[in-house]
């Protein structure tokens, strides 16, 4: 709409002829040609001279709307609350400014509104079930972000009474309840069933539900067919097919992350910037996170040549800019985890596109080309369970040399711990303990006497819930302390006050594994088969303590009492950990950063040649029907000695209902022809039943 177009709807409000109707379809022309403050100065000027109109709240909501998108929270707050004080009955003017109110800090005065919301919909029908999905939805998630939990749960059970067919919620509230330590995790309720609840699993909290790596591969492949949107006309930033010529200039890395800042991979991250070769890496960095500039944000800016924020990019935009840059290699430090921008990698805006550090798994994506990982995370192999190549660093995992440690270091006493005890610890979140792990644990305080363990606290009902389960274990409660959270600096500074720390499985410690090594810590662990039950086997390793991997559940236990009853080996392995630091791989930057532009120089080439790899995605849903059959909190998956025959076998039978193209993972062509070749057990039964028949006809 032109300026002389706005001039004439100015015209017609002042005259008093513009409907509401009217209203609308000039704001949103307004708005939909690139002049959102000319729409926002219409709703203002109609509202002027249509104080009176009977739905002049419809107005105040959309002027709200529009001030919103604009970036005028203050004036879209009093828009809404004006909208309101019209019509007390208008929910959608409830939801959004709990939604405001919780941008500006204000999040309890949300909570209440969004409560409000609930109350006036107790006599629900029609249209007003999408006001209450919508209002419990936002409850649900503020209250989960601010760690009520039991809360949260019960407001996302309730919008899923209301609709089950809703993958967003579903996947908040099993993350909910494995936060909480709630055992068994499935737990069907009214609508609800066990097979809806597997399918809907976020790929993240499947790494933490169940060391299947198969499984894994097809939760994420379905993820990203279910929540990204692949379908967009914008193909003008679409590089798949461009070459990487390096002929006078250097490799353009570019690195896409919300986690840039003080969080665990920012953390990690740090060093590598700093050590990146300018002389053979130029190196971007693409923001996607929430707005902050904490000492780590400044830092990380001040060490790469390109910062740009991309959070209030659309896909479509960011891609843009991506492909402006002349990005070679784009690396998603994301995967699917919070804030993730895998639509930007689906537009393919840079010609390779790699998986990296973030996600514990794979992308099961149509775009990733290759994952980065080393012999211990994907041993030979283990290539199968990932959609992308894999390549291998001496050590996946990078680490900050120079992160900040609290001069003050406290003592036991301090901490409320015993000081005469052998303490165990386990500083990872309470998502990644399961009852399989819990066990081994109360098995080795058993094991040593008067043992304790020290655990990252959470809530008041999942403390009680690990105690309670503790004394069902035969472990008197008071043997499980609690550690409050604190900042890095002051967290790092207690750890020295643990004797061993006991890993998690299948989703073991990573940042908290190096935090631990660093501050000279021993780590036992227990690596399974997906990536995220062997990273903490890696860095252990790494830091020359091969010794405290293991790879069973009984060897764990045994190896923990064994050491729990040996103040010495554990004086020991502190005294091991201390003389590796400075020279092992896990702490070897230099290393690390050469190899990895090795990496990258080594898919540059491939690119070159034309031998980029092409992620195999055959049979994925079929991996995805057998997995979510297994009942794995029943039986422990990694417990599964014959786990690739499990899948074979259900393969076939699958087969033989529904015919299966091969594909690169365990469904080959040999294993069709072997299927589909007549058998004497199929015979048999055929023959044994025509006499059966023939006297059925004959009593006929």
């Amino acid at each position: 709409m032109s300026d002389d177009a706005f001039m004439a709807a100015l015209h017609k409000v002042t005259n008093g002829g513009m409907s509401l109707t009217e209203l609308i379809g000039a704001a949103g022309q307004l708005g939909e040609g690139g002049q959102p403050r000319l729409a926002q100065q219409i709703y203002k000027i109609w509202m002027n001279f249509n104080k009176e109109h009977p739905q002049l709240f419809v107005a105040q909501f959309n002027a709200a709307v529009v001030a919103t998108n604009l970036g005028d929270v203050a004036e879209a707050v009093e828009l809404l609350r004006a909208a309101i004080a019209a019509n007390p009955e208008f929910i959608p003017a409830y939801i959004n400014l709990g939604g405001l109110l919780e941008r500006t800090g204000a999040a309890n005065d949300g909570v209440e509104l969004w409560k409000v919301v609930i109350g006036k919909l107790a006599p629900i029908s029609g249209l007003q079930v999408g006001y209450k999905i919508a209002a419990l939805k936002q409850l649900g998630r503020v209250l989960g972000e601010h760690q009520k939990l039991e809360t949260a749960e019960t407001a996302l059970q309730e919008a899923l009474t209301l609709n089950p067919a809703q993958r967003d919620v579903m996947e908040q509230f099993m993350a909910l309840r494995l936060g909480q330590c709630k055992w068994p995790v499935i737990q069907p309720f009214e609508g609800v069933d066990r097979k809806s609840q597997m399918l809907a699993i976020h790929p993240l909290s499947m790494g933490a539900y169940t060391d299947d790596p198969l499984l894994q591969l097809a939760c994420a492949h379905r993820y990203v067919e279910q929540a990204i949107e692949e379908t967009f006309d914008n193909l003008d930033v679409d590089r798949r097919h461009a070459k990487i010529d390096l002929d006078g200039r250097r490799l353009r890395v570019g690195y896409i992350s919300s986690d840039l800042r003080d969080h665990a991979v920012g953390y990690l991250m740090a060093e590598l910037f700093e050590l990146h070769d300018r002389e053979k890496v130029e190196v971007f960095a693409y923001y996607c996170g929430r707005p902050g500039n904490d000492a780590l944000t400044q830092r990380i800016k001040a060490s790469v040549e390109h910062w740009t924020d991309i959070r209030e990019m659309t896909d479509d935009v960011a891609a843009r800019q991506i492909a402006a840059d002349g990005i070679d290699i784009l690396v998603d430090v994301n995967g699917h985890t919070r804030d993730a921008r895998t639509g930007v990698f689906a537009r393919r805006p840079a010609p390779v596109l790699v998986n990296w550090l973030g996600f514990p798994g794979t992308m099961g994506s149509p775009y990733h080309h290759y994952i980065v990982a080393d012999d211990w995370i994907i041993p030979e192999g283990s290539e199968l369970y990932y959609s992308e190549k894999v390549v291998r660093l001496p050590c996946y995992q990078p680490n900050d040399r120079r992160r900040i440690i609290a001069e003050e270091r406290p003592a036991r006493a301090d901490a409320g711990l015993p000081e005469d005890a052998v303490v165990f610890c386990c500083f990872n979140g309470p998502q990644k303990i399961n009852r399989f792990t819990f066990a081994r644990w109360m098995e080795i305080l058993k094991g040593v006497e008067g043992s304790v363990l020290w655990l990252l606290e959470s809530t008041p009902e999942a403390a009680e819930r690990l105690r309670a389960m503790a004394e069902q274990h035969g472990v008197d409660r008071l043997r499980i302390h609690f550690a409050p959270k604190l900042a890095n600096p002051w967290h790092l500074a207690r750890y020295p006050l643990a004797d061993l720390f006991l890993d998690t499985v299948p989703y073991g410690a990573h940042t908290t594994c190096s935090d631990a090594l660093w501050m000279g810590v021993p780590i036992l662990t227990l690596s399974g088969r997906s990536f995220a039950s062997r990273v903490c086997g890696s860095l252990v390793r790494s830091a020359g303590m091969p010794d405290l991997v293991t790879e069973t559940p009984e060897d764990f236990v045994a190896r923990g009492i064994e050491l729990g009853n040996d103040r010495a080996a554990l004086a020991a392995l502190k005294a091991r950990l201390e003389a590796n630091r400075d020279t092992c791989d896990l702490f070897n930057m230099e290393k690390l950063v050469d190899r990895l532009e090795g990496l990258y120089r080594g898919m540059a080439e491939d690119c070159a040649s034309g031998q980029l790899p092409r992620p195999d995605l055959a049979n994925l849903e079929a991996y995805l029907n057998i997995g979510i059959g297994f009942d794995h909190e029943a039986r422990e998956m990694l417990a599964e000695r014959d786990y690739q025959g499990l899948y074979k076998a259900a393969l076939e039978r699958r087969h033989r209902v529904r015919p299966l193209h091969a594909d690169s993972r365990l469904w080959t062509a040999d294993d069709i022809a072997a299927a589909e070749r007549p058998r004497r057990d199929d015979a048999a039964p055929a023959e044994a039943e025509r006499p059966a028949r023939r006297r059925a006809a004959a009593a006929g």
